[in-house]
């Protein structure tokens, strides 16, 4: 097999010589190069969400309605048991309340002082997609027993006990978005 000039590369012009020069793309399908694109974007890990999960020995229940629905009732429900939220996100399906003291019924914003730290609770829900139409729905009521700013406060957080008032608020929360949107009759019971 002959190899041509043509073949290399090489180009014969007024008697000299020259090789040109292909660019090529690393990325030899374009529209590859779109669809990854794409997806790295479409994986974005930007969300209002903490990066912690929510307390396993909170409260549980499957509720008869999409995330989209059931978070911005938890958002009015929390405002009305007089509590401030702090953080809400539709899309994200989380709320969280400012620290809320259960004797004096105020609310702290922000992870500062609080006057009473036994009676004084934060509530966070999550309300994750469960199956097509449903939503696992997590509340967890904490308290912080001491105060530690050497640790974050996540490290300190404790789930309320049952007889603790901030426990009770979490309930009648959790028994109206019951009420609102019902539960499904074969729905998973929590521990």
């Amino acid at each position: 097999m002959r190899l041509r000039i043509v073949d290399c590369g090489l180009r014969i012009d007024d008697g000299r010589s020259w090789r040109i020069r292909t660019r090529t793309f690393p990325i030899r399908n374009p529209q590859s190069a779109i669809r990854v694109l794409l997806f790295v974007a479409a994986c974005t890990p930007v969300t209002t969400r903490p990066d912690f999960l929510p307390d396993p020995q909170g409260i549980q229940v499957i509720l008869d309605a999409r995330p989209g629905r059931v978070t911005p009732e938890i958002a009015t429900l929390v405002a009305a048991e007089s509590l401030q939220v702090e953080q809400v996100n539709d899309r994200d399906g989380y709320v969280e309340t400012a620290w809320y003291d259960t004797r004096s019924h105020r609310s702290v914003r922000g992870a500062g002082d609080v006057p009473d730290l036994a009676a004084t609770v934060k509530i966070r829900c999550w309300a994750d997609p469960y199956v097509p139409g449903q939503t696992r729905l997590t509340l967890e009521a904490v308290y912080r027993p001491r105060y530690d700013p050497s640790r974050s406060e996540r490290d300190l957080e404790v789930i309320v006990p049952e007889d603790h008032a901030g426990h009770a608020i979490a309930e009648r929360l959790v028994a109206a978005l019951k009420k609102r949107f019902g539960t499904p009759s074969s729905s998973p019971t929590a521990p």
